[in-house]
């Protein structure tokens, strides 16, 4: 049955760390950007967290800068305001993030912020790159685990929350206006005891009047307090952007785990590719006619060196052309994979080149790729390593933590490139502490 409880324990738990901290999905149009390289950027923005959950999570400011001597390096961090926060400024567990379409603000999500009563969501004013500005917080009341963010053209951010107040299903999708405020808390579906409508992946575009949305489990389900059985489901819901309303809810396999959804932008047919995480499928979502099936199989790229670890198809990106689909794939938290996948026939994804090997970027032992982000010009790929610790009371099942590192991939037509230039090491490279990297910016403009 679908939405009950998953009983396959070691899978159930490995799983959900990867639930709570999968990726960010960008509106497919971002508009004109000021005050960035509309190409690749100079400035990398990291939200990150304390380890230790004793000083404040923060913002690490990083030279993307390639002809730059000090590239790849931290130039500063910058904490969220212990004066205006409060203890609201430790602790958030950073999640995902979102920049508005003009290139002002960057706002950030704070996944565990609920388990403190703190605000969720920060404003930071980015119109200075290497300066981020703090402005405000928002704490949504009727909303919490927050995960996407996709900018809307008037300015504003549509937001996916995976858990009602207390973490339990309902989720909500928030939207808020270009002064930050909250405007509205968009209506839900009917059909949510037989799918969960816990909303995790996001994806938007304005101009054909479509959303979709993913959902995966139920937060409260992986803490302590909730049984720490996880509940998964995996459905993709269809909406009508202007309307704010859902139009179809599409099964996705069997329990599939459904974390993330990309739209392929430039398909006539409004298609998009989700994963299924606990099937290792790439499954392609019709919108128009309310199906999705698999499309390619990620089990040819299981790891020999780990015996009999289960391959997690995480999180999607998709180059603004949409004939190239990007993925990190997770092994159980014990090795991790980049792959590049040729999509020009969205019926049938096949891996770039002639070398299979060419399109993978294998980062090794315990390397946990997770988050990953695609700059503008399609030409770099960056990938955090780390999932999720839920050691905030009251705790939980989880605690996949990764190697906390940031990498960069060289992308080209036919392959894919580590560049060894770029060692950013969030364990040993921060000033007051090892740190948890999530979500990752890419900006323009030096402004030092």
């Amino acid at each position: 049955m679908r939405g009950t409880v998953l009983r396959r324990a070691v899978r159930g738990i490995l799983a959900v760390g990867l639930v709570l901290s999968g990726t960010a999905t960008f509106a497919q149009d971002q508009g004109e950007n000021y005050g960035r390289d509309r190409d690749e950027g100079q400035t990398l923005l990291v939200w990150a967290g304390d380890k230790a959950h004793e000083a404040p999570d923060f913002l690490a400011v990083v030279d993307f800068d390639r002809d730059s001597r000090t590239y790849g390096k931290i130039i500063r961090t910058v904490p969220l305001p212990a004066g205006a926060l409060g203890k609201g400024a430790v602790g958030n567990e950073p999640h995902h993030a979102g920049l508005s379409a003009d290139g002002r603000t960057l706002a950030l999500g704070g996944l565990l912020s609920f388990l403190r009563s703190q605000p969720q969501v920060f404003f930071f004013d980015v119109s200075h790159p290497r300066h981020p500005r703090f402005v405000s917080a928002s704490n949504p009341p009727t909303a919490s685990i927050t995960d996407e963010f996709a900018p809307l053209k008037n300015g504003g951010f549509l937001v996916t929350f995976m858990g009602g107040p207390a973490g339990t299903h309902p989720g909500a999708v928030v939207e808020y206006d270009s002064h930050m405020n909250l405007v509205r808390t968009l209506p839900g579906p009917s059909d949510d005891a037989q799918h969960m409508f816990n909303p995790h992946g996001l994806s938007v575009d304005e101009a054909h009047n479509i959303m979709l949305t993913s959902d995966y489990v139920c937060p409260v389900s992986t803490l302590h307090v909730g049984g720490g059985v996880p509940h998964l489901d995996g459905s993709i819901r269809v909406w009508d952007l202007a309307k704010r309303s859902i139009t179809r809810t599409i099964v996705v396999g069997d329990m599939a785990g459904t974390m993330d959804v990309k739209l392929i932008p430039g398909d006539i047919r409004r298609r998009a590719f989700t994963a299924g995480m606990n099937d290792h499928q790439l499954y392609l979502v019709e919108p128009q006619t309310g199906t999705a099936r698999p499309v390619f199989d990620f089990g040819p790229y299981a790891v020999q060196a780990v015996p009999d670890p289960p391959i997690w198809p995480q999180l999607l990106a998709v180059n603004k052309e949409g004939t190239r689909l990007f993925v990190t794939l997770n092994f159980a938290g014990q090795a991790g994979k980049v792959v590049m996948l040729d999509i020009s026939d969205p019926e049938r994804p096949q891996p770039v080149g002639t070398d299979p090997q060419a399109s993978v970027v294998d980062l090794g032992l315990n390397s946990g790729p997770h988050y990953l982000h695609l700059t503008n010009d399609g030409k770099r790929l960056l990938v955090s390593d780390y999932f999720l610790v839920e050691d905030l009371i009251p705790g939980g099942v989880i605690n996949a933590e990764g190697d906390m590192k940031v990498h960069v991939i060289n992308v080209f037509q036919d392959h894919m490139e580590r560049d060894a230039r770029f060692e950013l090491d969030f364990s040993h490279d921060v000033s007051n502490g090892p740190a948890h990297p999530h979500a990752l910016i890419t900006l323009g403009g030096r402004d030092d």
